[in-house]
């Protein structure tokens, strides 16, 4: 397991800046993912082993080191755990950039060329981006993670994690999908306009909390009428 977590993280680090586009960056960071996730379950084991967590103490009462624990394992796990997780955000992080590129084609770095750059004079209309509805919630399950982040129906979603009505090229919400499978367990933010207001909310897409899907919300595009 650990050459295998070695061999990713020498992609992640050394072989993902040449990669064709940011979709093959993108499918590969969540491989990297996957593999940190592998690790940190088997370290997670090591303690459950030992009927120990990240937080137990390993000392008795008096300050002498604990008879029924192995405590170079234990401490050894839980190094490794703490490292992983930093690696881990860091991975999320990285994924949504690339997927930011992957349906924000502006963002992604220009392919090499031989030929001298040709100058483009910028247009004195070019103004920063407002934020429009592109999704609509068309129902909310009860206990699912939606409903815990206060989401209602008929919210107008404005911004999704770092997406906005400029990622879709189209009527699907296929960006929105991928981002949620992604960020699986992981906080997520996003911006809804309710009764005129704008909102923020937070909620951490998950599974298991007694219903379908991930967020436990039906989320349909928006087209102003």
């Amino acid at each position: 397991m650990l050459c295998y977590v070695i061999h990713l993280y020498y992609l992640i680090f050394v072989m993902l800046p040449s990669a064709e586009s940011p979709l093959e960056k993108a499918r590969a960071l969540v491989h990297v993912k996957d593999g940190i996730e592998a690790e940190i379950s088997l370290q997670l084991s090591i303690l459950r082993e030992n009927n120990c967590d990240m937080t137990a103490p390993l000392v008795d009462s008096e300050g002498f080191p604990r008879a029924d624990l192995d405590i170079y394992a234990i401490r050894s796990a839980r190094t490794r755990i703490i490292k992983l997780r930093n690696d881990l955000k860091y991975t999320m992080d990285e994924i949504e950039k690339a997927l930011h590129q992957v349906y924000d084609p502006s963002l992604a770095p220009p392919a090499p060329s031989k030929a001298p750059p040709v100058p483009v004079e910028m247009s004195s209309t070019h103004t920063e981006e407002t934020l429009s509805p592109f999704a609509q919630v068309n129902g909310v399950a009860p206990g699912s993670p939606a409903a815990h982040a206060g989401l209602c129906r008929e919210d107008l979603i404005i911004k999704f994690g770092h997406l906005t009505a400029a990622s879709f090229s189209a009527s699907s919400l296929e960006p929105l999908a991928d981002l949620v499978r992604h960020n699986e367990n992981h906080e997520l933010r996003i911006q809804v306009l309710r009764d005129g207001r704008e909102l923020s909310l937070q909620f951490t897409p998950r599974s298991g909390w007694g219903g379908r899907g991930l967020l436990g919300c039906h989320i349909v595009p928006y087209r102003p009428s």
